[in-house]
């Protein structure tokens, strides 16, 4: 479906192909598809099944049906380590942005300090970067992640130094007030510093075998979305 009309939601607008990665209670994708309109320009997934979903997302249900009825293109059991083969994914579309919120590999493993559990974070930060830049666009595309920018996860995570492995450099970092709401749900409220643009997001994990248990806490703290392109020379 073709778009007369260009109509922007924060970073984003209706006529860009947008991938919408580790999903939990697909909140942040409905938010656009009402932003826009319609969700036809939309693909967002999940690593969750959608029965796994309902039983973590309370909202998850009522969520993926209206974004199936906006257009959306919904698929269930994605890993960002391997989503470039994913032919319900790639479907011969290459993609102008592609968007993870909140990559967090589990809390199974320790502190967030500690050095082994940072390392797991790193290793699924690094393997979505480096399946999303095979499957954006050279030329104008855009890799985003909305990241938590307190210690540990701004000094230890090195979100840029690990774009930078993979041939991307960061365009913009805007920074993020979040905030969680529920408590049951690992939803959170994220607004752009002058308070528009309120949209919910998830944490999630991206191991199937663990439970994402989430402590409720007022505030999640002070996070940036980091917008990456590709540097010539690196299309591989």
């Amino acid at each position: 479906m073709e778009f007369s009309n260009t109509i922007t939601c924060s970073h984003y607008n209706n006529k860009q192909k947008i991938l919408l990665v580790g999903e939990g209670d697909f909140s942040f994708s409905l938010c656009l598809a009402k932003a826009f309109g319609s969700a036809t320009n939309i693909t967002a997934t999940s690593l969750d099944t959608r029965e796994e979903l309902e039983q973590k997302y309370r909202d998850a249900k009522n969520n993926v049906e209206e974004l199936e009825r906006r257009g959306c293109t919904v698929i269930h059991g994605v890993n960002v380590h391997s989503m470039d083969k994913d032919h319900r994914v790639v479907r011969s579309i290459v993609y102008d942005r592609i968007i993870f919120n909140f990559p967090h590999a589990g809390f199974h493993f320790g502190r967030e300090i500690d050095s082994y559990t940072i390392l797991l974070h790193q290793e699924l930060v690094r393997g979505f970067l480096k399946n999303a830049k095979k499957m954006v666009k050279d030329k104008d595309g855009e890799i985003h992640t909305t990241h938590k920018t307190a210690h540990p996860f701004s000094d230890d995570w090195t979100i840029e130094g690990l774009a930078k492995e993979n041939g991307l450099c960061m365009t913009q970092e805007t920074p993020r007030t979040c905030k969680r709401v529920g408590k049951k749900n690992a939803r959170v409220l994220v607004k752009d510093e002058d308070g528009r643009g309120e949209i919910h997001v998830v944490h999630k994990t991206e191991y199937p075998f663990m439970e994402v248990t989430v402590t409720p806490a007022p505030l999640v703290g002070k996070s940036s979305t980091f917008m990456f392109y590709l540097l010539k020379n690196n299309f591989q």
